[in-house]
């Protein structure tokens, strides 16, 4: 996937907005008990980290299919977080709506990206 426009993984806006939610989970996840710092906390850094991580890793790789690989990654993170911010918001009542708002926003680029490098 090569454009002009884009240097780098960081220029990339799935990326970008990736990067502005796992700033946003880690300030969520600090609202939580201290019985979740093992646990829900841990795993919900952990998948909003693994999102950004693997758009950027898949970015350098040299090959379509393993950029593929690394977005389809990166997209089962963002079920997982989201996943994680329900029970958040079910179990502790924290508010995760702007949270899941940009899930969203980034699970559809990855797919839409993730489309279009498979079929061509």
């Amino acid at each position: 996937m090569q454009n002009i426009n884009i240097k780098s993984y960081k220029d990339l806006i799935v990326w970008q907005k990736g990067y502005e939610l796992v700033k946003q989970v880690y300030k969520l996840a600090d609202k939580l008990p201290k019985s979740e710092i093992f646990a829900l906390q841990s795993q919900m850094r952990r998948s909003a980290v693994s999102i950004v991580s693997n758009i950027a890793e898949g970015g350098s790789r040299k090959t379509r299919k393993d950029y593929c690989q690394f977005l389809h990654i990166a997209y089962g993170s963002t079920s997982e977080l989201e996943t994680q911010l329900f029970l958040c918001k079910d179990l502790y009542n924290i508010p995760v709506e702007p949270q899941l708002e940009l899930i969203t926003e980034i699970s559809k680029i990855l797919r839409v990206i993730i489309n279009k490098l498979e079929t061509n």
